[in-house]
Order: structure tokens, then C-alpha cells, then sequence
């Protein structure tokens, strides 16, 4: 058994352990109210903007949506991993890494697969064994619709050049506190409206013309697309630490409550071998 000394320096140890998770817990939880909020409100906005384009982009000829629904033999493909710049979130990060390390093994094996990273969780991993093309951190300092529309502009140029042929976005779906559901999204190109989706008949007048509306949603629907992807990794980022900060707590918990009874045992043995040789003595100054 440790000494008493060894044991009160772990209690501290721990305890202090305990207040840090703790807070780390309150700090996810206020921040996960506002991003919960944010990407709630966005998501039926983004919803509504993809179902007009395509069901305008559906009543239109073929290649009328420019370079963006320009499907090509999928030869380079470009994947963007959305994870952290942070860690103690639990399985978050290493989630989208295993998913990007799936795609590469079945998806697109034999394909030369590149990477955008954003977040530098998911950067120093992939990094060490994958192309890297540009990495972008500090979108997460200020996360708004503009520094993200520069990101899209990227992607949509690097698209529009011919450099690669696909591009796909993997990240985290925030779907509760507790549960975060990996996303692989095709950015680009631009997938048609599916067969089973029945195309209303109304005759519309259209000022400008369609094509001239189509070309001007694409842009800032493909902006969207990215921005809400973010907006959902940001919020399940905050969901998972929030988790994993409260089981840590929980953890920390047991095994100071643990290590007190230890300690009590132990000063109590401590207490009983001093009686006894104190006794032992009285007795033999008797003799």
C-alpha cells in the first residue's frame, strides 16, 4: 500500500483534474446552446435553396448549369476533412479520420485522392501520410459566411480549372449532445435531381432567365453547402467535448472517492501500528 504521503498528492492531483473537466463541460455547454441554435436555424434555409435549384436546374437542358454539373471520369478527387483545432472531444476527430482512411481504401482506391484540411486535429494526422494541398485553421477564430465563402471560392476554382474530378466534404452531423453522425457530402460537381422526384408542371415567367437564375444560385448554394457542414462540425465539436468532458468528470469522481477510502484505510492502519507499539512498549516497561 502507498504511504499517506503519495496518496493526498494524487487525491489533490485528481481533484484538480476534476475542476478542470468540469469547467471545460460548462465552457462546451454554453457554446453548444448557441451553435445548436445557429445551425437549427440555418438548416431548412439550406434545404429549401438545393430543392429550388434543382428542381429549376431539372426543367433546363443539359450543361445549362456551366462548369459546376460538368461530370467527368473520376480519376483525381479532392476530399475536404472538417475536424478541430482542439482535442478532449472523445471520438470527433478520429471519426472523420477513419472515414477519410475508408473512402482512400474502398471508394477510391487506385485514385489519386488529395486533401483540404480544415481544423488541425485532422491536418497532423492526415499530413503524415497524404497530400495536403491547403490547410485552413483559423477559419474556426471567426467563423462567419464570408471567411467561408473564400474557402468555397477555392474549392469551386480548383473544380473549375479540371485539377480534380470529384470533390467530397467528410465531417460530423450534429444530431444531439450525444451523437454525432459522419457526413460524406459530394461538393462538386453538382449532382442532378434524383429520378424518383416528381418536378412540378406550373408554368413560370422567369426574369432574368432561367439559366442566368441558376448560374447565380450555384455559387452561393455551393457557399452554403460548405458554411453549413462547418456550422454542423462546429456544433457537434462542442456536443462530444461536452460529453466527454462530463464522463471524464464522472471518472475523476470515482477515483477520488476511491483513493479517499484508501487513504482512510491507510491512516487508519497507520493509527492502529502506533497504539500497538505504544501498548508493546507500556508492556515491556512493565517487565
Amino acid at each position: 500500500m502507498a504511504n499517506l504521503k503519495e496518496i493526498r498528492s494524487r487525491i489533490t492531483s485528481v481533484s484538480s483534474t476534476m475542476q478542470i473537466t468540469s469547467a471545460m463541460k460548462m465552457v462546451s455547454a454554453a457554446k453548444l446552446k448557441r451553435a445548436q441554435d445557429a445551425i437549427t436555424a440555418m438548416r431548412p434555409y439550406a434545404q429549401k435553396l438545393t430543392e429550388l435549384l434543382q428542381s429549376l436546374s431539372a426543367t433546363l437542358e443539359e450543361g445549362a448549369g456551366g462548369d459546376f454539373t460538368t461530370q467527368r471520369e473520376v480519376q483525381n478527387v479532392l476530399v475536404v476533412a472538417i475536424t478541430s483545432n482542439r482535442g478532449l472531444s472523445g471520438a470527433f476527430n478520429s471519426n472523420v479520420v477513419k472515414e477519410t482512411r475508408r473512402m482512400l481504401n474502398t471508394k477510391y482506391a487506385g485514385k489519386k485522392v488529395d486533401f483540404i484540411t480544415i481544423g488541425k486535429k485532422g491536418h497532423d494526422v492526415i499530413s503524415k501520410n497524404n497530400k495536403v494541398i491547403t490547410n485552413h485553421n483559423a477559419v474556426f477564430d471567426a467563423l462567419t459566411f464570408e471567411n467561408v465563402a473564400v474557402i468555397a471560392d477555392e474549392l469551386m476554382l480548383i473544380f473549375k480549372e479540371g485539377r480534380y474530378d470529384r470533390i467530397e466534404l467528410v465531417y460530423n452531423q450534429f444530431k444531439n449532445a450525444a451523437t454525432q453522425i459522419i457526413q460524406v457530402e459530394q461538393f462538386l460537381p453538382l449532382q442532378p435531381l434524383a429520378s424518383d422526384v416528381v418536378v412540378p408542371s406550373v408554368d413560370y415567367i422567369f426574369e432574368p432567365s432561367k439559366e442566368e437564375i441558376v448560374l447565380t444560385l450555384i455559387p452561393k448554394m455551393l457557399k452554403m453547402q460548405l458554411y453549413k457542414a462547418l456550422r454542423d462540425s462546429f456544433a457537434a465539436e462542442h456536443g462530444a467535448r461536452m460529453t466527454a468532458m462530463h464522463k471524464a468528470t464522472d471518472n475523476a469522481t470515482e477515483l477520488r472517492d476511491q483513493l479517499k477510502l484508501t487513504y482512510n484505510k491507510a491512516r487508519q492502519a497507520a493509527i492502529t501500528n502506533e497504539i500497538l507499539e505504544i501498548v508493546g512498549g507500556a508492556e515491556a516497561l512493565k517487565n
